[in-house]
């Protein structure tokens, strides 16, 4: 496993188990106490967790990571639930997709449309997009960008989404509670809850690793969402809780 892989779910388990221990971290890792202490320390420079004696905890101010970290984690599901998702475009679509990496996954699945308009404040996705040499209309929001996620934020963004209406969100989430709704770790947050007004429908997409986390900050309530993909490693339980509020729920990999 290469090193930035390995940091990238280190700061997936912090999210998962809040502070631990470097020991704990050596047993569910299988590795070294050196490659753990170095993956810390680097981690640490970059300001995303913050060591105590012994242990280790996220740093709250960093809690959502950069997306090319994002990216290494439960890649394999993340493409079987981006190609599920791909299944609701239609030529003549207009969608919105969201700076997730998860979504991130549904670009190379965009190639066969010609017909679409697409807005998203990702800078990953309309390079990518760009790469695909189509006759796809792009639309960006402008705004703040933020290197972290690699996607533009603020007012202007917010005030870019509103004056839109579009089919389609496509839209990830660091955590998914029955109670809470879609959160996330990311400060600024607004441009996704105007990305969720301007939408007639939302789909969002998250594999079964972010339920029942609940991140600080509330895109949406559950109330809203109208299609869930994700993976089959959801919990029957789950599954129930969502279909009974009248979620349609896809599992990514079902026959």
């Amino acid at each position: 496993m290469k090193p930035i892989q390995r940091q990238a779910l280190i700061l997936d388990y912090l999210q998962q188990n809040g502070r631990t221990t470097v020991d704990a971290l050596i047993a569910h890792f299988n590795t070294t106490g050196t490659t753990i202490r170095k993956d810390l320390t680097r981690l640490q420079q970059e300001g995303a967790v913050i060591r105590t004696y012994g242990g280790v905890m996220l740093n709250r101010d960093e809690g959502d990571q950069p997306i090319d970290r994002k990216t290494l984690i439960n890649t394999e599901k993340k493409k079987r639930i981006a190609g599920r998702a791909a299944a609701f475009i239609s030529e003549g679509d207009s969608l919105i997709f969201d700076a997730g990496s998860t979504v991130l996954q549904m670009v190379p699945h965009l190639a066969r449309f010609n017909n679409i308009t697409i807005m998203t404040n990702s800078l990953s996705i309309v390079n990518e997009l760009v790469e695909l040499n189509n006759d796809q209309v792009i639309l960006m929001p402008g705004g703040t960008f933020r290197k972290t996620s690699a996607s533009f934020h603020g007012s202007l963004a917010e005030s870019a989404f509103s004056k839109f209406s579009f089919d389609t969100l496509f839209i990830g989430a660091d955590g998914v509670d029955l109670t809470a709704g879609v959160t996330t770790f990311n400060e600024v947050f607004a441009v996704s809850q105007a990305m969720c007004q301007a939408a007639k429908k939302i789909v969002l997409l998250v594999d079964s690793s972010k339920f029942g986390r609940r991140s600080p900050n509330v895109v949406c309530s559950l109330d809203v969402v109208d299609v869930l993909i994700t993976d089959n490693d959801i919990g029957d339980d789950i599954l129930a809780q969502f279909r009974e509020k009248g979620i349609e729920v896809i599992i990514a990999g079902e026959e």
